[in-house]
């Protein structure tokens, strides 16, 4: 988990073991010992590493696989990855148990569907309505 995460994350951030052990005051050594589970990081030291990183300690220290993905890197810090989920030949989807109970999505719960190029997003009717209240709210302030 931890020792899988920090790979992963240095890879991704195109880092060296050096620099990464740099950043947070060790040696190259002790950083390779945590990559190879030989040893781990002190609290503070996973700190400063999910500082590095971009990430939460909780999320550094523990990984969840997706299914038909396997092991992922760690989400940004306010960020999450949920799983994975089938589209149906229906065009519907089940949204994973964990965001229905975070966000308090039941049955008749109505989603905007927003996209870019690069995905799609899903957001609850009432907070977009109420970020585009918002926006609108500011755009009149502004014209004044």
């Amino acid at each position: 988990m931890l020792k899988d995460n920090l790979v992963m994350l240095r890879n991704i951030h195109g880092l060296s073991q050096e620099a990464i052990a740099e950043k947070i005051g060790i040696s190259r050594q002790a950083y390779a010992k945590w990559e190879t589970g030989a040893t781990v990081p002190d609290i503070e030291k996973c700190s400063l590493l999910a500082e590095v990183y971009g990430t939460t300690i909780d999320s550094l220290v523990r990984s969840e696989p997706v299914e038909g993905i396997g092991a992922i890197p760690p989400a940004p810090r306010g960020k999450n990855i949920w799983g994975s989920v089938a589209v149906g030949d229906r065009g519907q989807i089940v949204i994973p148990k964990g965001v229905r109970d975070r966000f308090g999505l039941t049955g008749g719960t109505r989603l905007i569907v927003l996209s870019d190029e690069n995905g799609i997003a899903l957001i609850p009717d009432e907070a977009f309505m109420k970020s585009l209240q918002n926006a609108m709210e500011r755009s009149l302030e502004k014209q004044d």
